[in-house]
């Protein structure tokens, strides 16, 4: 039984537990026009990216699943009840080099009538799914490189000071809307997250 138990196991991620973990929900909802994704802006008293352009959710709490924390905060900052969001599934994980690991989900927010927190949130505002569809974000790329702390044992390794340390790069996506620019985490999760309406037809449930 252990055998089997071990070969059914959900793979963990190495180094998880020194991530922190974040959820938002990429919400539908449907527009006296056409379908379109909700996005915040976050409040310029914030200590945390004020100002910024973003899905609602936040960190996860003691005990949480991805999933609760996401509806959560949501239900915080939109000022919204359980049974308006509809959950459709989970996006695909977004994990930065800065120890973040961010949890999506996609779902459909029924009867909203645009308020919010004010605590949290400055604005809320919508872009079609089509305009996501039909414009690709601007890519741009940091580039990554290895910064040793003063004692690291460079006389266990091969080359020593000389290594040949990997350099990698780190991609930054914009969308510009109107007056608006989404850029960055919430831009990179904007991209995956329509493939998927478009790959699981999602527009449809909306």
């Amino acid at each position: 039984m252990e055998r089997e138990d071990f070969y059914n196991r959900r793979p963990g991620m190495i180094g998880e537990r020194n991530f922190s973990q974040y959820a938002v929900l990429a919400i539908l909802v449907d527009t006296a026009t056409e379908p379109a994704l909700l996005f915040e802006k976050r409040s310029a008293t914030l200590n945390r990216q004020p100002g910024e352009i973003c899905f609602p959710g936040g960190r996860l709490e003691e005990g949480e699943t991805p999933q609760e924390a996401a509806i959560r905060e949501t239900m915080e900052e939109l000022l919204v009840d359980r049974g308006q969001i509809e959950i459709l599934g989970p996006g695909d994980v977004f994990i930065s080099p800065f120890n973040m690991m961010i949890h999506p989900f996609i779902a459909i927010l029924r009867d909203y009538n645009y308020g919010f927190s004010h605590e949290e949130v400055a604005d809320v505002f919508t872009v079609p799914v089509r305009y996501f569809q039909e414009h690709a974000p601007k890519k741009y790329f940091n580039h990554l490189s290895h910064e040793q702390p003063k004692d690291f044992p460079y006389e266990c390794i091969p080359g020593g000071k000389n290594y040949p340390w990997v350099k990698g790069k780190y991609e930054i996506n914009f969308y510009s809307y109107k007056e608006d620019v989404i850029w960055g985490m919430t831009a990179t999760i904007v991209e995956s997250t329509v493939e998927l309406i478009g790959k699981y037809h999602l527009l449809t449930e909306v």
